[in-house]
C-alpha cells in the first residue's frame, strides 16, 4: 500500500489539480488537509474547464471518497454551490464527500473583517481574496471560533453565533460599518445545517478505518509550500500549513502514514498578491508568460505576476516537505523562447546565500544568479513519450533536475488530461500505471 501526497513547491498555481485528477484513479480515498475556498483547483477533461475550489480533485472520479479535513476553513454556502455545479458537470455526489466535523466554518463577518484588515495595511497590504479564510484560521487558534461539527447542535450553534457577532460588531462599529444581525446569521446557518449535516464526519477515524482496510489515500492541499504560515515568505503567506506537516495537524493522520510526496512545480514561477519575487519579469517575456499561460486566478480573476523558474525557492521546498519527486507542469508555455533562464543561486550584499531566506527585506534585495539555456522552439504539447522530446527540452529538465536536486517523474505538456507524459521507471511502484494511461490515452 502507498498513500501519496500532492504538494506545491511555489507560491500556488503550480497545477495540482491536473496533477490530483490524474493519480486519483490509482487511489480510494482523497483527501484535503488545509485552506479555503480561496484557493482553485483547475482541471480539464475532454477540453471542458473545471474549478475546484474545496472539494478534492478526485469528485471527477467515480468510486472515490473525497475528504475535507479539520485542516480546512469552510464556507457552507461555497461548498453547495460547488456540489450545484458538480451535478451540472455529471459528477456522482452521493454519500462519497464527508467533511471533518473538527474543520472551521467561514462566517460572514471574517471577510469583512479581512477586507477591513487588508485596506489598512495600505501599501503594505497582502492581497488576500477577501474570503475570510484569515480571520476565521485567527479565530481558530484564539479558541472562540465556530466548529462545523457545531451546525448539528443548533442550541450551541446560537449562543456561539450571539457571542461572535456581538465580539465582532465592535469592531465592525469602529470602522463606520454596518453592524451584523446574529439573528439573520444564525437562521442561514441553521438552513445550511439542514442541508450538509449529512456530510458531517468524524474525518480522522474514518481515515483511520481506510488504511485499516488497505485502502490507498492521496492528499491534496491548497496552496503551495513558499505560502506556508510558518516556513514561507510571511507575512505574504497563507494562514495555514501548506507544507507536508500540514497533512497530519489537517486530517488527523499520524506521519508514517505518508508514503511517498509528488511535487507539482510549474517550469517558471508566478506569484498572485503582494509580497518579494526575486525572478520577477517586468519586460515583454512576462507578459507573454501572463498571456500564453493564462495566467490568472482561478478564484479572482486577478492576473498572476510572472517570472523565471526559481530552483533556489523550489529546492528550499523539496528540503522541507521531503518531495520525493516532481511532476512538471506548463513547460509548453515556454515553446517560443529562444533564451530560457534559471535561477540558480541568490547573491545578497555580495555574497552567495546557502538555501532560500523568508525575510521579506532580504528577498527584495537579492541579486538572482541565472544560468542560461536555448528555448527547443516548437510546441511539445502533442508529444507523448519522452524519447520524443527536443534535446533543448531535455537539457532544461536535466538543469531543473541538477538544480534542485529532485528527480521529475511527469511532464505536464498542456492543459488536458492527455497531454501528459508519465516516466514509468520513477512511478512504478506509486501508480497504478495502466489505470492512469487509460486517462490520458487518447480517446477513440
Amino acid at each position: 500500500m502507498t498513500n501519496l501526497l500532492v504538494n506545491g513547491t511555489q507560491w500556488g498555481d503550480e497545477g495540482k489539480g491536473k496533477i490530483v485528477d490524474l493519480m486519483a484513479p490509482s487511489f480510494d480515498v482523497v483527501a484535503r488537509y488545509q485552506g479555503g475556498h480561496n484557493a482553485g483547483h483547475t482541471v480539464y477533461v475532454n477540453q471542458k474547464k473545471i474549478i475546484l475550489h474545496l472539494i478534492p480533485s478526485g469528485i471527477l472520479h467515480s468510486g472515490k471518497l473525497c475528504v475535507i479535513g479539520n485542516g480546512v476553513v469552510f464556507d457552507p454556502k461555497a461548498f453547495l454551490e460547488e456540489l450545484e455545479e458538480l451535478k451540472r458537470y455529471g459528477a456522482e455526489i452521493d454519500d462519497n464527500i464527508v467533511i471533518s466535523k473538527n474543520a472551521h466554518l467561514i462566517l460572514p463577518y471574517h471577510s469583512l473583517i479581512e477586507g477591513i484588515s487588508d485596506e489598512r495595511r495600505g501599501t503594505k497590504k497582502i492581497g488576500t481574496t477577501s474570503r475570510g479564510i484569515g480571520p476565521s484560521y485567527e479565530d481558530k487558534m484564539a479558541r472562540c471560533g465556530i466548529r462545523v461539527g457545531d451546525l448539528l447542535n443548533l442550541p450551541v450553534l446560537k449562543e456561539k453565533i450571539e457571542a461572535n457577532v456581538e465580539e465582532r460588531n465592535i469592531y465592525l462599529d469602529h470602522y463606520n460599518q454596518p453592524l451584523l444581525d446574529p439573528k439573520k446569521i444564525y437562521e442561514k446557518y441553521a438552513s445550511l445545517a439542514s442541508q450538509i449535516k449529512k456530510y458531517i464526519k468524524d474525518v480522522s477515524f474514518i481515515l483511520d478505518e481506510k488504511i485499516r482496510e488497505g485502502k490507498r489515500i492521496l492528499f491534496e492541499g491548497a496552496q503551495g509550500a513558499l505560502l506556508d504560515i510558518d516556513h514561507g515568505t510571511y507575512p505574504y503567506v497563507t494562514s495555514s500549513n501548506s507544507t507536508a506537516g500540514g497533512v497530519c495537524t489537517g486530517l488527523g493522520v499520524p506521519p508514517k502514514e505518508i508514503d511517498y510526496i509528488l511535487g507539482v512545480t510549474k517550469a517558471y514561477t508566478t506569484r498572485v498578491g503582494e509580497g518579494s519575487f526575486p525572478t520577477e519579469i517586468f519586460d515583454e517575456k512576462g507578459k507573454l508568460l501572463l498571456e500564453k499561460g493564462n495566467e490568472f486566478g482561478s478564484t479572482t480573476g486577478r492576473p498572476r505576476r510572472c517570472g523565471w523558474f526559481d530552483a533556489v525557492a523550489v529546492s528550499y521546498s523539496c528540503r522541507l516537505s521531503g518531495i520525493d519527486r516532481i511532476a512538471l507542469t506548463k513547460p509548453d508555455v515556454l515553446d517560443d523562447f529562444e533564451e530560457i533562464r534559471i535561477c540558480v543561486g541568490y547573491k545578497y550584499k555580495g555574497e552567495m546565500l546557502k538555501t532560500f531566506p523568508t525575510e521579506s527585506w532580504i528577498l527584495d534585495e537579492v541579486i538572482p544568479q541565472y544560468k542560461k539555456v536555448p528555448g527547443w522552439m516548437k510546441s511539445i504539447r502533442e508529444i507523448r513519450d519522452l524519447s520524443s522530446l527536443p534535446q533543448a527540452f531535455k537539457d532544461y529538465v536535466r538543469l531543473i533536475e541538477d538544480s534542485i536536486q529532485t528527480k521529475i517523474a511527469i511532464i505536464s505538456t498542456g492543459m488536458d488530461r492527455r497531454e501528459t507524459i508519465l516516466i514509468e521507471s520513477e512511478l512504478k511502484n506509486i501508480i497504478d500505471f495502466d489505470k492512469v494511461k487509460k486517462e490520458i490515452s487518447p480517446k477513440p
